[in-house]
């Protein structure tokens, strides 16, 4: 494939993510705060968001395993998930995170279970997503070209 289409292919992709609502506007300044001198940047931030959201996600599931659920405990981890999910733009994920501290706010287990099953999924999701567009910029840069900026 040569550039052109691998460019083309990239932006195609980085738009359907947009409009899928995985990526908001977030993401686009993220992207916006690369440049020649930090080519990795946006792949090292999203890398950390990555490794924040696997430990998150494991401190969620322990404390809504316990027999008496600490709450306030619960929120601080759902808080901080969304504050990280919201500073990469993955949307679906932050929007899961608002839905599931309104169940800590009513302290409701069940519903908090499953909020927690969708934030996992939606997490999932996400991070295949991000990880098949950094392999697309990796192939654009291998084939000699540019990364496309998204307006």
């Amino acid at each position: 494939m040569d550039v052109d289409q691998l460019q083309r292919r990239f932006v195609e992709y980085t738009t359907s993510l947009f409009h899928e609502g995985f990526l908001d506007g977030q993401f686009t300044q993220l992207q916006q705060l690369q440049d020649e001198s930090n080519p990795d940047f946006v792949v090292e931030v999203v890398s950390l968001f990555f490794e924040d959201s696997e430990r998150l996600l494991n401190d969620l599931t322990t404390a809504l395993d316990q027999q008496f659920v600490d709450f306030k405990k619960v929120d601080a981890h759902v808080h901080q998930f969304k504050g990280s999910s919201s500073s990469i733009g993955a949307q679906r994920v932050k929007n899961g995170c608002i839905a599931f501290r309104n169940f800590c706010e009513e302290q409701n287990v069940e519903l908090c279970m499953r909020c927690l099953q969708q934030v996992k999924q939606e997490y999932l999701l996400v991070k295949n997503k991000l990880e098949a567009l950094f392999r697309m910029e990796q192939q654009i840069v291998e084939a000699g070209g540019s990364i496309p900026m998204m307006e």
